[in-house]
């Protein structure tokens, strides 16, 4: 046993001289091996171990620079694996070749790989000489939790798959993400760099092996351990939850419009004359449902021409005693032209009427808007999906009134992963819909996509339904549960009783004002520490 001992110390002696003479390499390999923490790899034993390296390597950075270097490195090889997904999306357009799909990906990671360097800058400056001790861990994790909440609207936003996610557990429990009700996603993230950072300490701290063991159990207690959630409560409102599986490859082609209309029909009607709330995808309804528009657009588009007769199909196909939200698209007009247009979701009544609407207002660079459009589209760059117009954004979240059928607050696809801007304070909804249409996110992004709806239920204490073109489509309580959920391609339907809302949490009442306590509380536990440690 002595000698595998020794065997094994040597061996890991000489993989950390490795890592000390090459530490720009390891914090570049380190960043996608943190990423496999998310779903649908799960495999948080692996990313803790990387963000002990991250914390390692910016601890024993000789000066600031080369701190923040460190930092760009292994945020661009944690994007660039986190975010695979979106080159798939460039395999069902026609207008630009799909290999600019995996340039588009280094791309997006070289940008925000600046935020894990500014995390790793100001970890280094707080920690100040003291930085190759405990006083490290809050240093980074309060540098890492305002660099991600600048991540979530920098140049407008892009907060797909915070840390935090780590810490998420199965469908049936929460695990430590529980906890975001108390902290919000982005301190949550920074709690999961001081779980990796309690490793690092273990290593470091071996021969001091009771201190080394509880460093390296806690956070596989942390992780692990179930925590008691309470017993499900039932509500009282009753839901189909509708997933068409509708391929990408046929949701905007006009000639399929009728065949998808009717898939979806097939899996809404109703079964009893009890009042329900019909819940379809974003794209859930191709035909323009507004009147008013020039004929042409309605000849073009619709499958029916005429809205009163799309509206009336509608309500013939949910029954007097339902009302549908839907993702539907409006279109805008200045002077007669067409200027753009709106991803919405539509409220229809069982008698064809129109109750409420909500305009997405967080949209997809390059998806349903292009940036910068005199200068790109001229060098053979468009949107992902079809259309010469862009969108417009809408106001920003609110709560539609739906009478028998309750509160909603609205969150279109993507607009479900940014924390803290999703609900209307001011007008707390009963439950959040989110529609989505995953089927351009390859096999990975689904996954996440619904690990951060189930984070916005925790957070927010708001139960999240989400109807999907092909999956996953769920119903998460506000504990964070998945109750019932649609898995990818099957076309399917659930029916239920939507989860009742709990309380408003620490984190609703609050928002991200909370997440910024926490990192004001650590940054200010490693300044007076490593002020002692000067002293």
């Amino acid at each position: 046993m002595g000698s595998l001992d020794r065997r094994a110390r040597t061996g890991a002696n000489a993989i950390g001289r490795w890592l000390v003479a090459h530490p720009r390499l390891s914090a570049l390999a380190a960043g996608p091996l943190a990423a496999l923490g998310f779903s649908p790899y799960n495999l948080w034993p692996l990313a803790l171990a990387a963000l002990a390296l991250f914390v390692a390597l910016v601890a024993h950075a000789p000066n600031g620079k080369s701190a923040a270097w460190r930092g760009w490195m292994f945020g661009f090889g944690h994007f660039t694996l986190g975010n695979s997904w979106i080159a798939v999306a460039f395999g069902y357009q026609a207008n630009m070749p799909a290999w600019l799909g995996s340039i588009a990906v280094l791309l997006l990671a070289v940008y925000l790989a600046v935020f894990p360097a500014l995390a790793a800058l100001a970890g280094w400056w707080l920690a100040g000489r003291a930085r190759t001790g405990w006083v490290m861990v809050p240093a980074l994790a309060g540098g890492w939790i305002v660099a991600e909440w600048l991540r979530s609207w920098a140049f407008t936003g892009y907060a797909w798959n915070p840390l935090a996610m780590i810490a998420l557990g199965p469908f049936e429990r929460p695990g430590l993400a529980a906890i975001a009700q108390f902290t919000g996603t982005y301190a949550l993230s920074g709690m999961v760099i001081g779980l990796g950072g309690c490793w690092w300490l273990a290593a470091r701290w071996r021969e001091r092996r009771g201190l080394a063991i509880a460093l390296a159990l806690l956070p596989v207690l942390a992780l692990l351990v179930p925590r008691p959630l309470g017993e499900p409560r039932e509500g009282t409102l009753r839901y189909t939850l509708v997933q068409p599986d509708i391929r990408q490859e046929k949701l905007n082609e006009r000639e399929y419009f009728e065949e998808n209309f009717a898939r979806t029909a097939a899996l809404s009607r109703p079964r009893d004359d009890e009042p329900r709330l019909v819940l379809w995808p974003e794209s859930g309804i191709q035909d323009f449902l507004r009147e008013g528009y020039p004929f042409r657009y309605y000849l073009r588009f619709n499958y029916l021409a005429d809205p009163l007769a799309s509206k009336r199909r509608i309500a013939r196909t949910i029954g007097a005693n339902a009302l549908l939200l839907s993702g539907t698209q409006d279109l805008e007009f200045e002077d007669g032209a067409l200027a753009g247009a709106r991803n919405s979701v539509t409220a229809i009544d069982g008698s064809g009427q129109i109750r409420a609407s909500y305009n997405k207002a967080h949209l997809v660079p390059y998806g349903e808007y292009l940036p910068m459009r005199d200068v790109l589209e001229p060098l053979g760059l468009s949107r992902l999906v079809p259309g010469a117009v862009d969108f417009f954004p809408g106001p920003g979240p609110r709560t539609l009134e739906l009478g028998e059928y309750g509160r909603a607050g609205v969150q279109v696809c993507y607009e479900i992963v940014f924390s803290g801007q999703v609900v209307d304070r001011s007008d707390r909804p009963d439950y959040i819909f989110n529609p989505s249409n995953d089927g351009w996110f390859g096999p990975s992004g689904p996954p996440q996509h619904l690990a951060q709806a189930r984070m916005r239920a925790i957070e927010e204490g708001l139960p999240v339904l989400r109807s999907t073109t092909t999956g996953i489509s769920a119903v998460i309580d506000a504990r964070g549960v998945v109750r019932e959920y649609i898995p990818r391609h099957s076309a399917e339907r659930r029916d239920g009783f939507v989860p009742p809302a709990h309380a408003p949490t620490l984190f609703a009442r609050l928002g991200n004002w909370l997440a910024m306590v926490w990192a004001v509380l650590f940054c200010v536990i490693a300044l007076v520490a490593s002020r002692r440690a000067r002293g």
